[in-house]
């Protein structure tokens, strides 16, 4: 054998974690190499109606910031008094349980009266408070704070879950994330600055029980709606907008024409978006990837 000759080369072959192989460079591939390439092996196929059914339920939540909205517009404008907003919170406290009730198999009376003492401690605080909310802004213009307000319910908006994933069942509460929290107070701390313009403190315990009913039990409502029935969930999505379409054009046509194009935004033009950049989305797996582990345990 000539001594300037080399030796023949090994065949290549795919080795764990890099390891090297003699006569051949840590980076080589061989023709084989792409065999096991697969294309969009993970993408989802979507549809048009179902993206646009997945998507009524953030429409539905507009939706009922926008009356929430239109009660805290008519009561700086004292045009509902205290005791119509009472009988507003009245009317949504009895709606609510009784959709709880109709809904739920797994709601039992102990159940139940664990929710009435809960919201009879909840509003017993309110009314103790309320005195104090009311001179919390004294000394802000009434102009900051309508600013400050509109930037709480748009940060409100934008970290709330609409996938209802905090809601479980009734009594039962998955543990909150920080998005979840830091929503809601932004809903609490806006509530609180509407409620410190009124000129009573009876309308400020009325319109701060009306606020928290709404942000903190209209999640739980619609949740169940949805899932006792998803028609059900959709005719009262569209009664919201409707009423909510109806109170903005009454308040003011331009807030009605802005509105009116968000919800046909989120609702139509949103889903279609989506729809079409899916053929633009491209993904390749190959024998490249980390391994996944996968463990199958049995008794």
């Amino acid at each position: 054998m000539n001594a300037n000759s080399s030796p023949t080369r090994p065949r290549w072959k795919k080795v764990a974690y890099g390891g090297m192989q003699p006569g051949y460079d840590d980076n080589y591939t061989d023709e084989s190499f792409l065999e096991d390439m697969v294309m969009n092996a993970n993408v989802v196929k979507r549809d048009m109606i179902k993206v646009m059914r997945d998507s009524i339920s953030i429409s539905q939540y507009l939706s009922i910031v926008a009356l929430v909205g239109v009660v805290w517009t008519y009561t700086l404008k004292s045009t509902l008094d205290e005791n119509s907003l009472l009988l507003i919170d009245a009317t949504l406290l009895v709606s609510g349980f009784l959709v709880l009730l109709l809904t739920e198999e797994m709601l039992s009376l102990n159940l139940l009266f664990h929710y009435f003492l809960n919201i009879a401690f909840f509003m017993t605080g309110l009314y103790v408070l309320a005195p104090i909310y009311k001179t919390l802004t004294r000394s802000i213009s009434s102009d900051s704070i309508c600013s400050v307000t509109v930037v709480l319910l748009i940060v409100h908006l934008f970290l709330h879950d609409y996938s209802r994933s905090a809601v479980n069942a009734p009594g039962t509460w998955k543990n909150p994330t920080l998005t979840n929290c830091i929503s809601l107070n932004a809903s609490i701390v806006a509530s609180v600055f509407i409620a410190s313009r009124l000129p009573s403190w009876r309308n400020v315990f009325a319109i701060m029980l009306f606020s928290l009913l709404v942000f903190l039990f209209a999640p739980l409502v619609t949740y169940c709606i949805r899932k006792y029935s998803f028609r059900l969930h959709i005719l009262f999505s569209f009664m919201l907008m409707v009423v909510s379409l109806a109170l903005v054009y009454r308040l003011h046509r331009l807030l009605f024409i802005m509105f009116l194009v968000l919800l046909v935004f989120v609702t139509i033009l949103c889903p279609y978006w989506l729809i079409r950049i899916q053929e633009y989305k491209f993904e390749i797996n190959g024998p490249w990837d980390e391994a996944k582990l996968c463990f199958d345990i049995t008794d």
